[in-house]
């Protein structure tokens, strides 16, 4: 089953993707886990050429979720106290002045994340971790909830840095939106790709019903013993496999089974089905691990055996 064939039953999923669909041509699949991400509490790692629309789906995100918004683009030169924000001395107060970074927002962009050094990037690792941000030996706790949306070129390489692995396994999913298909890209065309329009959408939630929602979702939706025999027989078979170097981490796991969660509620179950951990498998768990020397250019094959060769329930 595919993400554009699942049945979206919940209505206030189903309310919101009718609202906003007129604005995202033909990013129905991106827009269903882009979704998924901020109802698990997860952020998301974008992967894709330039000028498909990855900032457009931030943003109408978050107009449409009523969540405040932060960018950061970055450059080389970008320094971590960009991101987090810096103490700035007032003379006629005579003491210093916190002013907050973008990342004191409720979900924040970052454009090109591998243009960034090490250093900017390691600034992002605390606020996506622990949900917080320490400057100048003052820890202060970001807004709720708390979601990053990250894009990178994956065919530009000069000027690039890498994403660590510690830094990877930060990201509730790594996707791609790719081209659209003719008639998407027809009414784009057309009418143009919606920016302008987006100043109109109106938000059919608040930043707290958003984190209500998550708490709704991991309170209200079960998963048997025999779905956690599953994720975990999933995540022994990646550690074990003779092409893969390193498997899926615990925290791997744990994200693994938030997502299944978010799949049966966004379809009207309080209960996950082996289908709802298949079904976004590829997107959580293939960025998180370490493929062995010849095995690299197919690291996708190689999951989707592991996933064949493990028994659902």
């Amino acid at each position: 089953m595919g993400v554009n064939e699942i049945e979206i039953r919940n209505k206030t999923v189903e309310g919101i993707l009718d609202h906003i669909s007129p604005y995202l041509h033909g990013k129905r699949s991106a827009l269903i886990r882009v979704m998924v991400c901020v109802f698990s509490g997860g952020h998301m790692l974008i992967e894709d050429l330039p000028g498909l629309g990855k900032t457009t789906l931030a943003v109408a995100t978050a107009r449409v979720l009523g969540l405040s918004f932060g960018r950061v683009q970055c450059t080389n030169d970008l320094l971590p106290t960009d991101v987090t924000g810096l103490n700035i001395f007032k003379a006629d107060r005579g003491e210093f002045v916190f002013h907050p970074g973008p990342v004191f927002n409720n979900l924040v962009l970052v454009d090109e994340i591998n243009r960034a050094t090490p250093k900017t990037q390691s600034a992002l690792l605390e606020a996506m971790g622990e949900e917080q941000a320490t400057i100048d030996g003052i820890t202060y706790k970001l807004a709720e909830p708390f979601i990053v949306i990250a894009t990178q070129n994956p065919v530009e390489h000069s000027g690039t840095f890498p994403l660590p692995e510690s830094q990877m396994d930060r990201f509730m999913m790594r996707i791609s939106i790719g081209y659209p298909n003719r008639d998407s890209e027809r009414d784009i065309l057309r009418i143009g790709a919606g920016r302008r329009a987006m100043d109109g959408l109106l938000p059919k939630l608040t930043a707290s019903a958003v984190t209500g929602l998550q708490g709704e979702i991991d309170r209200g939706v079960t998963a048997s013993d025999r779905i956690l025999d599953y994720i975990l027989a999933i995540s022994e078979h990646t550690r074990n496999h003779q092409l893969i170097a390193a498997g899926v981490s615990t925290r791997g796991a744990m994200v693994l089974l938030r997502c299944s969660k978010c799949v049966a509620w966004m379809q009207g179950r309080d209960f996950v089905i082996p289908e709802d951990v298949k079904l976004f498998a590829e997107d959580i768990l293939l960025h998180r691990l370490q493929f062995r020397e010849g095995a690299r250019h197919d690291g996708a094959g190689v999951f989707r055996s592991v996933i064949e060769e493990v028994p659902a329930p």
